[in-house]
């Protein structure tokens, strides 16, 4: 039984995404995000809880892949597609709590193509977990953004729209052109050969684990701070302190 959990751990994780997936399409954003973010809490205490009960497997490994795929991979890309969606439509209707409002692809007689550029980030992520799957080379840091701080990045959007708005955050935010640059940005971070350090704490003293507990720091305090807001700044700090703070390990 005990080498079931972290296997099932991971189930709930992709139990999240499936669930994210509905709201998505419906439109709530808000609550998408929620189910994802909780994904992504689950993804982090399946390793380690194999690692803790010594269940590390194969198997194991392959199923937590699929499950990001879902959470933080078709999950933000749908999320995108969405927000695309929106600030392309004639109107723009900006609530990404749930409204039951239809997709606006056609406009004036012809299909609207933009929103399908956020499908991008579903393949880039696709490609991204298959090759972590076979380099042997991420076994204690990563080599590009893994998915699941990509979907933070994605997912942050339609909170701040929603809980943190202001007329410049629309105008430089909630525009075609940034959240298209936005999507090919991410796709680029995913598969970028970068080396980015993990969060895979082998101890908790903080000689051994600085880098990361520095960043946990940094973490807390901006998003007391700044909130939904924070997130993005937080993937660009990342990025940035693993490329200038490179550790052994």
């Amino acid at each position: 039984m005990v080498k079931h959990i972290p296997n099932m751990i991971t189930s709930l994780n992709l139990l999240c995404g499936a669930v994210a997936i509905v709201f998505a399409l419906s439109g709530d954003l808000v609550v998408a995000a929620v189910f994802v973010f909780l994904g992504i809490f689950l993804d982090f205490f399946d390793g380690l809880a194999a690692r803790l009960l010594k269940v590390q497997s194969a198997l194991g490994a392959e199923l937590d892949s699929l499950a990001d795929m879902v959470t933080c991979g078709v999950v933000p890309g749908l999320v995108m597609f969405q927000l695309l969606n929106k600030v392309t439509s004639a109107g723009k209707s900006y609530s990404f709590g749930y409204e039951k409002t239809e997709t606006m692809l056609w406009m004036g007689g012809k299909i609207n193509f933009v929103p399908f550029i956020g499908f991008l980030i579903i393949l880039g992520a696709a490609y991204r977990l298959a090759k972590f799957n076979v380099d042997t080379r991420q076994t204690h840091h990563f080599i590009g953004l893994p998915t699941p701080a990509n979907a933070l990045l994605v997912l942050s959007f339609p909170l701040i729209f929603e809980f943190q708005y202001t007329p410049l955050i629309e105008q430089v935010l909630f525009n075609q052109w940034f959240l298209i640059g936005i999507t090919v940005l991410s796709v680029v971070l995913m598969n970028a050969e970068i080396p980015l350090f993990a969060f895979k704490f082998k101890t908790w003293d903080f000689k051994s684990n600085v880098q990361r507990w520095v960043f946990v720091v940094i973490c807390i305090g901006l998003l007391l701070w700044l909130k939904f807001l924070a997130l993005p700044l937080l993937i660009a700090l990342y990025v940035v302190m693993s490329l200038l703070w490179r550790t052994s390990d």
